[in-house]
């Protein structure tokens, strides 16, 4: 969309259903940095990787191993990899260029959400929330895996304390934790069943500071915004928050030593609760205190400025979006279908949605175009005027003002293949190689329905030369029965053609030809 047609006036905010995509059950999608492409996991164990410009089907990965759905995916920083987490306990790191399949791990618990390493543009190390364990890092490249701690009283052993929700077998406690990485992957920022925020230095496996959410409650989801200077936590209590990230974007281990360093005094889970409050202070809070609704899939817009959140109960499709002051600006109203994954184009005001029956929708801006940009002396009326002409506006040689000469140099060379760097995208460059869309490949026609156009031609074939009784008795009346066979071979380039049928003065005149001879043959007796 050009910028300057835009009415600034307009909230920055998707508001209809633009269109929809539709390809097998989808489960959970996923935006590359650029937005460019889409990865969507399926039920039946694939992931689709859709170029969100045409709408088409760039990628499809399949793996013969994988029969299971999909429950999350996630692109590596530059989009050279992406991560598959799938409901048979596997972790399968593709290769999008190639299409091939670089390593696959299977743990021992089931993987809710995947999330490789934001620092580095080919990542090894990924984080991964189970479904009945701690959080833990795996190196997908050795399998070793290191359990995160959820509890500050662990001291940094990476067991998962007790609980009282067992698992169906007895064997591992359940413990509904989130996680997620910063901006830079430095620290693990974790949300346990008793409303805390730990933030955790995972190559040391050590909690370093705590942060109390108000009213202890379980929380369910925790996501940065792109910029890292926000986190979101979304609480069982009904609630989602908003904190201020208080270290440095970059290197903020080292911030968090600093942290440490100057309370030094303070000693066990005391200190921890000084140094969380150092580094995450509480911002805002959305809840929707009419309905009192449960939220599904909350995140931040493209540049942080807006926060949505959709509704999990069944059989509604409604998206709430709130600005970062926390006014409630508008909500999404979709059609009588669950929602189970939601997210926000990275550059674009587009929220992309995905139902119970698998289908994506993507919600965009309904634009009022301003047409007085296309042109600088043009003018809008909202009722018409009388014009009053000038006196040599008709004139042949009109007195017009001399245009002034333009400053550009033109005999300069215009670069029409660098890329300018984006603002949205500050701290990385094109020089990285980054991959922004995937070569369309051409769809071959269905060998099926070929070998049906040539069995049917040939059995057509067959049947004109064998001649059936009805044929040969035909043959000898010299009559042909048209519309026995609706198909007649053809040697082109299509299989079969269609026949037209005759006009019914045609058959009139096909049956007065067949009259009169009779009756010239009938006895006059």
């Amino acid at each position: 969309m050009n910028a300057p047609i835009i009415d600034p006036l307009q909230g920055d905010f998707p508001e209809v259903i633009e269109e929809y995509l539709e390809n097998g059950i989808m489960k959970c999608i996923a935006f590359n940095r650029r937005g460019t492409l889409l990865a969507a996991g399926c039920f039946d164990g694939n992931c689709l990787i859709w170029d969100f410009e045409t709408r088409g089907i760039a990628k499809e990965f399949k793996d013969e191993e994988c029969v299971a759905s999909i429950t999350s995916v996630c692109w590596s920083k530059y989009g050279h990899r992406i991560l598959v987490s799938a409901a048979d306990k596997s972790l399968t790191l593709w290769d999008v260029v190639k299409g091939e399949k670089i390593t696959r791990t299977t743990l021992q618990q089931t993987p809710l959400q995947a999330r490789l390493h934001p620092g580095s543009s080919t990542p090894s190390i990924c984080l991964v929330c189970p479904l009945s364990s701690a959080p833990m890092i795996v190196d997908l490249d050795t399998g070793n895996v290191t359990v995160l701690p959820v509890s500050p009283t662990e001291g940094g052993n990476g067991l998962a304390p007790a609980s009282r929700n067992k698992s169906s077998d007895g064997s591992a406690p359940f413990s509904p934790t989130a996680a997620c990485f910063n901006k830079y992957g430095d620290l693990v920022y974790v949300g346990n069943s008793k409303g805390e925020i730990l933030i955790i230095d995972h190559k040391n496996v050590q909690v370093r500071g705590i942060v109390l959410v108000p009213g202890s409650a379980v929380i369910k989801n925790i996501v940065f915004s792109r910029n890292g200077q926000y986190l979101l936590t979304n609480s069982n209590d009904r609630s989602i928050r908003i904190y201020e990230n208080l270290l440095p974007i970059k290197n903020a281990l080292t911030g968090l030593d600093e942290a440490t360093n100057d309370l030094n005094e303070l000693e066990g889970v005391e200190k921890l609760k000084a140094v969380g409050a150092q580094c995450l202070a509480l911002f805002r809070e959305f809840q929707d205190s009419v309905t009192r609704v449960h939220w599904k899939a909350p995140c931040f817009s493209g540049d942080g400025e807006w926060v949505v959140g959709g509704s999990a109960n069944k059989g509604e499709h409604k998206i709430y979006i709130w600005d970062r002051a926390g006014h409630l600006v508008k909500i999404l109203e979709g059609p009588k279908e669950a929602i189970i994954d939601l997210a926000w184009h990275p550059v674009h005001p587009i929220v992309v949605s995905v139902s119970l029956a698998g289908v994506v929708y993507i919600w965009a801006k309904d634009y009022t175009e301003n047409w007085s940009a296309f042109a600088p002396d043009f003018k809008e009326l909202e009722e018409n005027e009388e014009y009053v002409e000038r006196e040599d506006e008709f004139d042949l040689n009109p007195e017009i003002e001399k245009v002034k000469e333009s400053d550009a140099n033109e005999d300069e060379d215009i670069d029409i293949v660098g890329v300018e760097n984006d603002s949205t995208f500050s701290d990385s460059d094109m020089s990285q190689g980054e991959i922004c869309f995937l070569p369309a490949d051409p769809i071959p026609d269905a060998p099926e329905q070929q070998d049906k156009c040539v069995g049917s031609t040939s059995k057509l074939g067959e049947s004109n030369q064998s001649g059936s009784p009805i044929s040969e008795e035909a043959g000898q009346n010299g009559q042909v029965n048209h519309e026995s066979s609706p198909f007649e071979e053809d040697t082109g380039t299509t299989c079969m053609k269609r026949k037209r049928k005759p006009s019914e003065k045609v058959l009139e005149l096909q049956a007065e030809k067949v009259k009169k001879p009779s009756q010239k043959t009938k006895p006059s007796g």
